[in-house]
């Protein structure tokens, strides 16, 4: 998905690629943040890096053979941060392309900083993985949704407390299902849960076989 979006002039490719924007662009922002940069200005250069994206300017030399979307993103944004060390700022190159809800600044200027002791790569990295799990939840959120079964998902899906003592048979009880029905809802919601993150991964990996070395890694980053 990501060589057909820097390579393709289509309506799908750009809609790929605003998708990815707006998914990846928190451990893109939190990259810049541990690194050293003011708030202000790591929005700025957020906005310019993914405007650039948007642009097809770095999109067009990814090459799944050299690795991973994940690798490729922040090499590439490396490169960008340094190349406008000395021109404007970010944001009038941005244009009207904001993919960063700046009116959240509380939540923006938590991201990122919340972990004192990592490094701008092990920031990025877990923001990337949630950034991708969020995604996943969403779309098992959203299939919930359209087949009416929301209540399922917010009483027994990935987003509800786990474990032996998380009351999931009460919840269960709640929406009129026995111990063991419950059981069965929520590891079915977590087998469907474990598809969409594959599904993600399989976007912004060259092959099948890397999947599931990136969602381990994926997984790795958030411990």
């Amino acid at each position: 998905m990501v060589a057909r979006a820097g390579a393709e002039e289509t309506p799908a490719a750009a809609a790929a690629l605003e998708r990815l924007c707006r998914t990846y662009w928190r451990p893109i922002y939190a990259w810049l943040r541990r690194s050293g940069h003011a708030p202000a200005d790591a929005e700025d250069l957020t906005q310019g890096f993914l405007a650039s994206l948007i642009a097809r300017q770095s999109l067009q030399t990814a090459d799944p053979a050299k690795g991973r979307f994940r690798s490729f993103l922040l090499a590439a944004l490396t490169n960008f941060v340094h190349d406008q060390r000395d021109k404007a700022r970010a944001q009038k190159r941005g244009g009207d392309l904001t993919f960063i809800p700046l009116e959240d600044a509380e939540a923006l200027e938590s991201v990122g900083m919340d972990h004192a002791a990592e490094s701008p790569g092990s920031v990025f990295d877990r923001q990337f993985a949630e950034a991708l799990f969020a995604r996943a939840r969403q779309r098992l959120r959203d299939e919930c949704h359209a087949r009416g079964k929301l209540a399922l998902y917010e009483a027994l899906g990935p987003e509800a407390p786990a474990g032996p003592h998380s009351g999931l048979e009460h919840r269960g009880e709640a929406l009129g299902l026995t111990a063991q029905a419950a059981r069965n809802v929520a590891h079915r919601l977590r087998l469907r849960y474990r598809d969409f993150i594959e599904a993600e991964i399989r976007d912004i990996v060259a092959s099948a076989e890397e999947v599931t070395d990136e969602r381990r890694q994926l997984i790795a980053a958030l411990s």
